[in-house]
């Protein structure tokens, strides 16, 4: 039996609980029981996009309105029918939110490999590859549910400062971030900080302020309602985590030379709205996957590779210090806790140092 969360994809605060008999292998593919996963705002901006960005596609939810919400983490392989991948074996990846998944292998190597169920053949490569933990460098037990949390979201924050470093930062000399307590925004902030050339400003809900500054990667943090103590002239670029439709065009009024505006998440999805009419520049919606491309392109996979793994060792033991740790996992199991904590990260609610790990197996 398969234990599912459906979200209306409409509707994001509407879920309900779908349980499946689960359907006889084909040759070629493989069962996993899903172990534990991340639940962070990552999660919600993939719902928010999902029709945009094709999210929904990775996992129908099979039904007309409904949707599975993507999410990262660990599982284990119950049934094999493939015989390059082992029962028992166990696998980082991206999985539905459910208590179980079916892949179909392919391209495998020994460390790991490429789902090739045909409705996934158009999605982006990045999202289809699936690794084996006893060959994967980033692994390690110890910092297992800080992988779930942040291996993914902190992939994007290199590369959105690796980004910018390509483009000399588009001649500005601060960077502005909304959301700054989100974790895709202070894995960024961290990155930009190791520079020490850039002014990096965290923007942030008043009762997220001291959390923010505690990090001690942001140049200085303000609360939204401070964001007139900012020089108007300042020559910036603007990271939106937030998907603020008016913050965003404060931003956007308030700094004449606001260099490059990006569009990142929707921390904020009841104020998601569009960036037609805004003065400055285009804002512009960031795609990791194109940015690790043209990477993978310059200095080939395993350089790349590399210097991910030494930035993601670098970041990780700064988290997880034992005297200030900037995340405490709590887990969570079963189909209302796994609900409740989605209810409670859609609407914002989530401490910032909290991360929650969560089960439907």
């Amino acid at each position: 039996m398969t234990t599912t969360m459906l979200v209306r994809q409409d509707q994001l605060a509407t879920t309900r609980i779908r349980a499946d008999e689960d359907a006889r292998l084909s040759d070629g593919q493989i069962r996993l029981r899903i172990d534990s996963f991340a639940l962070t705002s990552n999660n919600i901006t993939y719902a928010a996009f999902g029709e945009a960005m094709s999210y929904w596609q990775f996992f129908p939810g099979r039904e007309a309105g409904w949707g599975i919400v993507p999410v990262w983490g660990f599982a284990s392989v119950l049934q094999s029918q493939h015989p390059g991948v082992a029962v028992g074996e166990r696998l980082y990846g991206y999985w539905p939110m459910a208590s179980q998944a079916v892949l179909q292998p392919d391209r495998l190597d020994p460390s790991g490999f490429t789902d090739a169920t045909p409705h996934r053949a158009t999605l982006h490569a990045i999202y289809n590859r699936y690794v084996r933990c006893n060959a994967d460098p980033f692994y390690s037990s110890a910092t297992q549910d800080l992988q779930a949390l942040l291996r993914p979201l902190f992939m994007t924050s290199w590369l959105i400062d690796d980004f910018l470093a390509d483009n000399a930062f588009f001649a500005a000399k601060s960077v502005l971030l909304s959301s700054a307590s989100s974790k895709t925004a202070y894995g960024t902030a961290f990155m930009l900080a190791q520079r020490g050339t850039i002014d990096v400003v965290g923007l942030t809900s008043a009762r997220n302020r001291a959390f923010c500054e505690s990090l001690g990667c942001y140049s200085r943090v303000l609360s939204y309602e401070e964001l007139l103590e900012i020089d108007a002239n300042t020559a910036c670029v603007y990271l939106d985590f937030a998907g603020d439709a008016g913050l965003r065009r404060s931003v956007h009024e308030r700094f004449k030379q606001l260099k490059y505006s990006c569009s990142v998440g929707g921390t904020h999805v009841e104020q998601l709205g569009g960036a037609k009419d805004l003065p400055g520049p285009r804002a512009t919606l960031f795609f990791a996957p194109a940015q690790a491309s043209k990477r993978q392109a310059d200095w080939g996979a395993p350089d790349l590779g590399r210097k991910l793994v030494d930035a993601w060792k670098t970041f990780a033991a700064t988290v997880s210090d034992a005297r200030a740790p900037w995340l405490i996992a709590e887990h969570h199991s079963g189909p209302e806790s796994v609900q409740a904590a989605y209810a409670q990260v859609l609407a914002g609610r989530s401490d910032p140092r909290q991360g929650h790990i969560l089960s439907l197996a």
